[in-house]
């Protein structure tokens, strides 16, 4: 089978690679397609994702595609379904897994990070992060589950209420999601900010951004909001976040930073705001919720996904020679 591997730090090379084997409680996949996102430029460049990837590995962690084989242990899927597939493998055993926190497992293991990926015609995962696709989900809005099921996790961390004002900062692909995704959880205003007037008017007009904020020029006003959702990870804009943040505010930092940044803010104002200031982390038992967001309409990512790609332009891609790219996925089959 064709696929991309990373064979090193910033090396790709094509590669014609044996059909993987499948364990008992495994299921073959033939890849449809496989997004690729900030995560994947990490690992690209050498740094960690949810874990570290040691090449040669084959990456693509949001992938859909069609069941080819199960293992004899496998009931959940069979041959001929369509399926996407959650790339984070817990262990069950260690403390964070036994008190109900698996995102945070001390052994995680993940699909296209720790282990071959999407980024390949064939690839492999454990049948419990297999989930079959419901008829009206293409196999191509499928490759956004996974970026909607981490997002899901983080509105979950989160109390809403319809009464809130959110503002969400950033406006890539995850901070759009974050807009829709905190509209169908019934918060009645949900405001964007971020640097491209083209994105910024089209979640105005395709998904009822109430007001919109280019940072470039614009100033966030402070003081203002329930909920700020931060989806860059920069010190700008984490700093931002706080001052946005009104009284009794929540602030989630969803956006992931370089690992020796810091941002500086107030500490007086945690304290006389009664504050959260709410981390993040992948997306533990979220998938089935991201699944029903797609498939009962109430989120559209069509719009959203600006590239399809082949496995021969994914370097070009992460080397920042495809321009004006709001998100990318790979055709593979």
């Amino acid at each position: 089978m064709k696929a991309l591997v990373l064979t090193g730090v910033k090396e790709f090379e094509i590669q014609n690679l044996p059909t993987p084997s499948i364990k008992p409680d495994e299921v073959l996949i033939n890849t449809a397609y496989a997004g690729v996102c900030g995560t994947d430029h990490d690992l690209y460049a050498g740094r960690p994702g949810s874990a570290a990837a040691v090449p040669p590995i084959v990456l693509g962690h949001e992938n859909s595609g069609v069941v080819a084989a199960v293992g004899d242990q496998v009931t959940n899927v069979r041959p001929g379904d369509r399926v996407a597939v959650d790339p984070n493998i817990y262990c069950g055993q260690c403390d964070y897994c036994l008190t109900q926190r698996p995102e945070l497992c001390d052994h995680l293991s993940a699909v296209g990070v720790t282990r071959n990926g999407g980024l390949a015609e064939q690839f492999t995962a454990p049948a419990s992060v297999v989930y079959k696709l419901p008829d009206n989900v293409s196999l191509k809005d499928a490759a956004a589950i996974e970026p909607i099921s981490c997002a899901v996790h983080g509105v979950d961390l989160l109390q809403l209420r319809p009464y809130q004002k959110a503002l969400v900062i950033g406006d890539g692909f995850m901070g759009q999601l974050f807009v829709q995704i905190v509209q169908a959880y019934g918060v009645h205003q949900v405001d964007l900010a971020g640097i491209f007037d083209e994105k910024l008017q089209r979640n105005k007009d395709l998904f009822g951004v109430a007001n919109t904020y280019n940072t470039t020029r614009e100033e966030i006003p402070a003081d203002s909001y329930d909920v700020i959702i931060e989806a860059v990870g920069l010190p700008t804009t984490q700093a931002q976040a706080v001052k946005a943040a009104r009284k009794g505010a929540q602030v989630l930092m969803f956006g992931v930073g370089p690992q020796e940044a810091h941002f500086e803010m107030n500490t007086y104002d945690i304290y006389k705001k009664q504050m959260t200031i709410q981390g993040s982390f992948i997306n533990p038992l979220t998938f089935k919720d991201a699944i029903s967001l797609l498939e009962s309409g109430k989120m559209n990512v069509d719009p959203l996904i600006s590239h399809e790609l082949g496995l021969d332009e994914v370097q070009d891609f992460l080397d920042g020679k495809i321009k004006g790219v709001s998100k990318a996925v790979v055709r593979i089959g």
